[in-house]
């Protein structure tokens, strides 16, 4: 195949199997995606977990100054040939044009700034609520249309959490339609759109075993256009805290994991509330500044364009 050299990173089964993936991809429930095992190449693969960055390296600081529990790392071309490798396939027009046949989309663009993907890296006891991701490129005219995840795990049992989770509607729905297990070299592509809710449950890795990580390395994708049924006005990411547990009912007792669960869902929603309001507040202030919160906004714009 013509320009196929950075399809070499790729297992060649994958490119075998491009109808079915696609047939899954447009079938998927609850939204369209696909799950592929084994995507890329062995030794490929190998080579991106032994040069995997180490936590401390990546976006780990909270706002309060604390190490937290999530790390993420954008600069991928920094980690070494491996993540050179991978980026130089990802942005070719022999990539992009395998995912367009996979998912159906056409005319796909590669970030190359990497704006919230690159490595991600998550510790025991994080989780993520179900959301749905923020719908252009913060600096581009750009539509996001697609996920594309590979996980780096090669220990990891369903019971440890840390599960892709799809859902219909988080706002009804107390569990996700699908739990994908983020297994070493597996690979999720899914649709970004107004109702591709997705998220994780909680990592409780056994005991012993709190030393191990979910890493994965997140590549999101873009277009000019796209159908104006699909077309929504700009927004950031939309986040929706979990339902209560199920078994939470009528007449059930109450144990102590119950009102330690109880009490974790209000934490986490009385601190998503503060967080609003402090945004609300941060916008108001930009606003009253008038031409200098404009100022500021084509500032942060050529900082993106050309810090690279």
């Amino acid at each position: 195949m013509e320009g196929a050299e950075p399809l070499s990173i790729l297992d060649q089964r994958v490119l075998a199997s491009c109808a079915d993936h696609r047939e899954a991809f447009a079938s998927g429930d609850p939204f369209p995606h696909v799950v592929i095992d084994d995507f890329f190449a062995p030794e490929f693969a190998a080579a991106l977990l032994d040069t995997f960055p180490a936590f401390e390296r990546g976006n780990a600081v909270g706002d309060d100054g604390k190490m937290g529990g999530k790390s993420t790392l954008e600069r991928v071309r920094a980690l070494g040939p491996a993540y050179q490798r991978l980026d130089d396939a990802i942005q070719s027009p022999a990539f992009l044009r395998l995912i367009g046949e996979i998912t159906g989309i056409d005319g796909l663009l590669y970030d190359p700034w990497y704006l919230g993907g690159g490595t991600h890296e998550n510790r025991h006891g994080m989780s993520l609520d179900p959301h749905v991701d923020f719908n252009y490129h913060p600096s581009e005219r750009w539509h996001r249309r697609l996920n594309l995840i590979v996980y780096l795990n090669p220990e990891w049992e369903e019971s440890w959490g840390g599960n892709l989770e799809l859902f219909r509607d988080p706002h009804e729905d107390r569990r996700p339609t699908r739990s994908v297990v983020p297994r070493f070299n597996r690979c999720v592509i899914f649709e970004t759109s107004e109702r591709s809710w997705h998220a994780f449950d909680r990592i409780a890795l056994p005991a012993g075993r709190e030393d191990l990580t979910r890493r994965s390395v997140a590549l999101y994708f873009y277009s000019h256009e796209r159908p104006a049924e699909e077309t929504a006005p700009r927004h950031t990411t939309y986040y929706v805290k979990r339902q209560l547990p199920e078994h939470l009912v009528e007449g059930h007792v109450l144990a102590g994991r119950d009102v330690a669960e109880l009490t974790g869902l209000l934490q986490e929603r009385d601190a998503h509330i503060r967080m609003l309001y402090a945004e609300n507040t941060a916008l108001r202030k930009a606003q009253d500044k008038g031409i200098g919160g404009h100022l500021l906004y084509l500032a942060k714009r050529a900082y993106v364009r050309f810090r690279r």
